[in-house]
């Protein structure tokens, strides 16, 4: 490995990355974010995920940071030959193209293991080996496989999560198998295959609904629809129209709810002693409530709530949590140079380490920006 220069958990590991799109480069991200040195391989022109419109557009900067730019065309001797050379140079080697193109470029694990036994080689694909293994996948494709879709929408109505969550989630496995099998490399100095996917990682989110269908027969209810454990556990619609989550999870919070309300009222009635009697009446409960939270204001509600130690949450719009003052108090977004020069705000991992929030370290690489930097140590003694 190469020598200690940031003091980061995996300062010293050297990574080459053959990604695109969010899934892979989510890995390197993280990896990046913790210390590593991420070398990104694009193709001539950049990675396509540079200029993505729509929704699109924020991929390559916000899970792209802390990491350096090559240019190499693999599609050709030279290119492959680089690339191969570089390979040899690094501890770990992440990519996430379709099934079966990293072994026509010889680029797979079989192959390069027999070259490089200390290499840790992260696979992220749409399944892990399987009937499915050789499907090309989405995220949209395996939220609808995997019963996430289903869990999300209405009856009938199968709705994608409102973001990348497999994506994002396999690339956090991917990470994770990583820390693993610098371990065990530790233990017995050679690397090895992780491989991580979409459709797993989707079932593991649907897997608390499987054993509950395991252990009551009956099928688990979209959430829209689902029998909640819980009587107050919802969104009211307050003065103005603004809107307001509160959840009273337990009978005390319940009591403390209808006080802050000024409906001490209700907690009173035996028909709504206890949880399991309220969520048996529940819907009429939640009308009641609905009347009287109409005339609350959302702002003056919050104090009362936050005060009286009772869940609540206003419905909050991606955009709002650029200036969301817990997150800017506590370095959760931070300014980042970008690749045209200009200043964005980036969302930094959800980790604290020792009191440390590892963050941004350079600007977003330009294509190719580093290629000269890291082709001169072709001819250069290892350090690792």
């Amino acid at each position: 490995m190469s020598q200690s220069t940031t003091g980061l958990p995996l300062d010293g590991v050297r990574i080459i990355e053959f990604t695109h799109m969010i899934m892979g480069p989510t890995c390197g991200m993280i990896l990046a974010d913790l210390g590593a040195e991420v070398i990104k391989i694009e193709p001539p022109g950049g990675d396509k995920t540079r200029r993505l419109p729509g929704l699109g557009i924020g991929f390559f900067r916000s899970f792209n940071r802390n990491k350096k730019s090559v240019v190499l065309d693999i599609h050709t001797p030279d290119g492959l030959a680089t690339a191969l050379q570089l390979i040899g140079q690094c501890d770990v080697m992440l990519e996430n193209f379709r099934p079966g193109m990293m072994a026509s470029l010889g680029l797979d694990y079989a192959t390069l293991s027999k070259h490089f036994p200390k290499l840790i080689y992260v696979s992220h694909k749409g399944f892990l080996p399987g009937p499915y293994e050789n499907r090309l996948a989405l995220d949209e494709v395996v939220q609808m496989m995997g019963g996430l879709s289903y869990m999300t929408g209405p009856p009938g109505r199968p709705l994608r999560a409102g973001t990348s969550v497999n994506d994002i989630m396999g690339g956090m496995f991917g990470a994770i198998g990583v820390f693993a099998a610098l371990r065990e490399r530790d233990r017995t100095g050679l690397g090895q295959e992780v491989q991580s996917a979409l459709f797993e990682n989707c079932v593991f989110l649907a897997a608390q609904h499987m054993q509950q269908f395991s252990m009551t027969g009956e099928p688990p209810p979209p959430m829209p629809s689902r029998v909640s454990a819980w009587s107050v556990y919802d969104v009211f619609t307050l003065a103005d129209n603004q809107q307001l989550f509160i959840g009273a999870v337990s009978d005390k919070q319940f009591t403390t709810l209808c006080r802050v309300i000024g409906a001490p009222g209700l907690a009173d009635e035996p028909a709504l002693s206890t949880n399991a009697k309220r969520v048996a009446v529940r819907p009429e409960l939640i009308r009641r409530l609905g009347e009287i939270l109409r005339d609350h204001r959302a702002d003056e509600l919050s104090v009362k709530l936050e005060a009286a130690g009772i869940p609540y949450a206003p419905i909050v719009r991606p955009e709002q949590l650029i200036d969301d003052p817990h997150l800017r108090a506590s370095g959760g977004v931070v300014p980042m140079q970008t690749d045209e020069g200009g200043m964005t705000d980036v969302v930094l991992l959800p980790l604290v380490l020792g009191g440390r929030r590892p963050g941004v370290r350079q600007p977003l690489a330009r294509v190719g920006e580093h290629t000269q930097e890291i082709l001169a140590r072709l001819t250069q003694p290892l350090s690792n």
